[in-house]
């Protein structure tokens, strides 16, 4: 895909479509850009009430004269307030109508508005249209012949200064590492395995020159006492390992941000074989794949940050030597865990795997990414992340970094309490407790082996892969995290 910006309406080649802004008044709607040109056109629906500029709405008219032969209005919803999610989600119904539509080229009209500054407004609309844009096909067959797949070439975006070009290929490279996170949450567990982890993160050290990595596999594994990462993975074909990737975008400074994730590649739930939605947890490495993906889009801006992420690799297989409930397993850390379901794996792996980074590498804060638990679906739905952590000043600045990308993050309570949910009488503590508060108490479970670092812990369970697709979601995987991340790491380079 080509995409391109000019500086005036009037220096845009010919393309398929224009896409028009309209803001919805009470009277009629009004054009939002410098639509002189197209007035005439949009006279007659607009008078008759067939397009009210509502929020989303669109409306196609094919013309004779003009660079485009086709015109696409498209609703923003009122002027005033102008949020950027609206021009997100707006934008974003633009797209879906025009690749129905087998269009292969586009220029987007940017509105004018005094309600959000240029770059705010300018970088929603980047988003909604690129996010959008995605699409996973690869398993597509034959059968459908290219011409027919609804699939856009060129995009371009008017009218743009030099300042707002160089914010579009900025976004442009975020959104590529989304979409690497994507490609990763969507693919077969069979393809996006432990190995295909470790091939990409040895790939990065190659290509980025500020990027090392380390794998530790089984044996290293057994060396570091790591008996829970150990015991999740132990009747998988694929052994278990932990990828780490170290990132130096500023070696002068001592602050150092560790990114742990879950990376479950494929979870049956184990001995405790889940009974349900079994066909998704192929995404249950989204953590890793969103600790990788950071790596990769740091590499590509140059932040000046330091980075490491961890990525806790296991597949939760069945077999004979399926770790077992009701055993004991000693963590690296020296506490031992009874499992009381070994459907609660995720947090076995992040426990060795926070033990061994804060150890290690003794970062200055840790952030770990996990699809944790249905717990925290039932709390929060789809619409945002549960955030647990032991730091204030860490949480309010995700906070403020997931509304500034409407990746929404809701901060949920460590009480004390749910420490007494997980109490064994044969083991230091149990992995997993009562229905009750289970996003809590898995939290907790974490927190019990975190020692005196700074630590948040994101549960994407709701929000790494929807069960219902979204304006700028065209597929279940979101590839949640990188865009928040990038937010909240630029903060530190302020």
């Amino acid at each position: 895909m080509h995409i391109h910006a000019v500086s005036k309406v009037q220096s845009r080649q010919t393309a398929d479509v224009i896409v028009v802004p309209v803001w919805h008044d009470k009277k009629k709607p009004l054009i939002a850009s410098d639509g002189k040109e197209f007035e005439a056109d949009a006279k007659f629906p607009f008078e008759e009430g067939d397009f009210l500029g509502k929020e989303g709405e669109t409306l196609l008219l094919y013309r004779d004269k003009g660079k485009e032969r086709r015109i696409l209005f498209l609703g923003l919803g009122s002027k005033k307030p102008c949020l950027p999610d609206t021009l997100r989600c707006a934008y974003a119904s633009a797209i879906k109508v025009l690749r129905a539509k087998k269009m292969q080229s586009v220029c987007f009209l940017l509105p004018q508005t005094d309600q959000l500054s240029h770059d705010v407004l300018c970088k929603a609309i980047f988003e909604g249209v690129l996010l959008a844009s995605y699409s996973f096909d690869v398993f597509k067959t034959d059968s459908l012949k290219e011409e027919d797949r609804p699939k856009l070439d060129e995009i371009c975006f008017c009218p743009l200064n030099k300042e707002g070009v160089a914010l579009l290929k900025k976004t442009e490279t975020i959104i590529q590492s989304v979409n690497f996170v994507r490609d990763l949450v969507n693919g077969n567990a069979d393809d996006v395995t432990i190995d295909a982890f470790k091939g990409f993160a040895k790939n990065f050290e190659k290509e980025y020159s500020h990027v090392k990595t380390t794998i530790l596999d089984k044996k290293a594994l057994e060396k570091e006492k790591m008996g829970l990462l150990l015991a999740v993975g132990r009747a998988a074909v694929h052994e278990p390992a932990l990828v780490i990737l170290e990132y130096k975008g500023n070696p002068h400074s001592k602050e150092k941000i560790a990114i742990v994730g879950k990376g479950i590649t494929y979870d049956t739930g184990g001995l405790n074989i889940k009974t349900s939605g079994m066909e998704t947890m192929k995404c249950d490495m989204a953590g890793a794949a969103t600790a990788l993906g950071i790596i990769r889009v740091a590499s590509e801006l140059k932040l000046k940050v330091n980075l490491v992420s961890v990525l806790a690799l296991a597949e939760n297989a069945l077999g004979p030597t399926s770790y077992k409930p009701g055993d004991v397993y000693r963590s690296r850390s020296g506490k031992t865990v009874e499992i009381s379901n070994t459907d609660a794996e995720g947090r076995l792996v992040l426990a060795d795997a926070i033990s061994y980074t804060e150890e290690k590498y003794a970062p200055t804060q840790l952030i770990d990414f996990a699809t944790l638990t249905g717990g925290v679906v039932v709390a929060l739905g789809e619409e945002a992340t549960g955030l647990f952590s032991n730091n204030d000043a860490l949480a309010k600045a995700l906070e403020k970094s997931g509304e500034e990308t409407h990746e929404r993050i809701w901060r949920m309570p460590l009480y004390p309490e749910y420490k007494e949910y997980l109490k064994s009488p044969i083991a230091d503590i149990k992995n997993s407790g009562p229905r009750k508060a289970s996003a809590g108490s898995g939290a907790t479970f974490i927190q019990y082996f975190v020692k005196s670092v700074p630590w948040a812990h994101l549960d994407i369970a709701g929000t790494a892969y929807l069960s219902e697709l979204k304006p700028y979601h065209p597929t279940a995987a979101t590839g949640v995290g990188i865009r928040l991340l990038v937010d909240f790491l630029e903060q530190k380079c302020r």
